[in-house]
């Protein structure tokens, strides 16, 4: 039997435990191992197989170039009973409040760093990425994108900005992308917990899902064996089959990447 893959999965020094749970569990389930990572927490990339970026607190603007000012101010698509939606989202969210960790810290500038040379060195050994969140937004500005410092002025009374770990956000899905083949669908229903999303699309990439207001929800790389950012948190529905198929195509390419050598 071969021995599990090795995934390492990033976060911050403080808070972000139910993140990391849900991550390795569902890493777990496609048969890879995670490994916690966080800036008091370095690791030797070298024993990666594959990467994910995790979700947490903002990107600094200075990262792309901006300034640090405030800123401005239906049917079930998967076929599951809802009610099992409500009763995981129930639990994530009480448990995402017993262990939540306050900060004043908008920022973790180390965590910037860290991450961008995870990036990098994942990227120069061609080793799949998947960016939740804050992950996938740090991916674009990796490739010198921009983000929206908060995106509320997208929504209206129509388009009601929905921030909730259940998945109440519809997002339509690029036809012929990678995500597209992964997900085998071009509409589903996501969780949301940003404020902020990406604004100018970073360098060699491409977006292939997007909200109806146009805001944008995941990113690709097509000349990378796997380099996908989301905006949402796979990880918070475990209860997904399509969700799982993110994870699942992460660990095969880990596994197809090591044994490549």
């Amino acid at each position: 039997m071969h021995k599990r893959v090795l995934i390492g999965v990033t976060g911050p020094d403080r808070g972000g435990l139910v993140a990391w749970l849900m991550t390795a569990l569902a890493l777990r389930r496609c048969g890879a191992w995670g490994l916690r990572i966080s800036p008091s927490r370095p690791c030797d990339p070298s024993r990666l197989h594959g990467l994910v970026i995790g979700g947490g607190t903002d990107v600094h603007p200075l990262q792309y170039g901006s300034q640090d000012t405030e800123p401005d101010e239906p049917g079930d698509e998967e076929a599951r009973d809802r009610a099992v939606d409500w009763l995981v989202g129930l639990l994530l969210g009480l448990f995402r409040r017993l262990f939540a960790v306050h900060s004043l810290q908008r920022y973790d500038p180390d965590r910037d760093r860290m991450e961008k040379h995870l990036i990098e060195h994942a990227l120069y050994n061609e080793l799949p990425i998947l960016g939740i969140c804050r992950g996938a937004q740090l991916i674009n500005v990796v490739f010198n994108g921009s983000l929206h410092r908060d995106i509320g002025h997208f929504y209206t009374e129509d388009t009601r900005n929905v921030r909730s770990v259940l998945p109440r956000k519809s997002i339509a899905i690029s036809p012929g992308s990678a995500l597209h083949a992964i997900l085998r669908r071009e509409r589903c229903r996501v969780n949301a917990l940003h404020r902020q999303a990406i604004d100018q699309l970073g360098r060699d990439l491409a977006v292939s899902a997007r909200e109806r207001n146009g805001v944008i929800q995941a990113i690709e790389k097509s000349d990378h064996p796997f380099l996908l950012g989301v905006q949402w948190h796979p990880e918070y529905m475990p209860q997904s089959a399509t969700q799982r198929r993110l994870f699942q195509r992460l660990v095969t390419c880990a596994q197809q990447r090591r044994a490549a050598g």
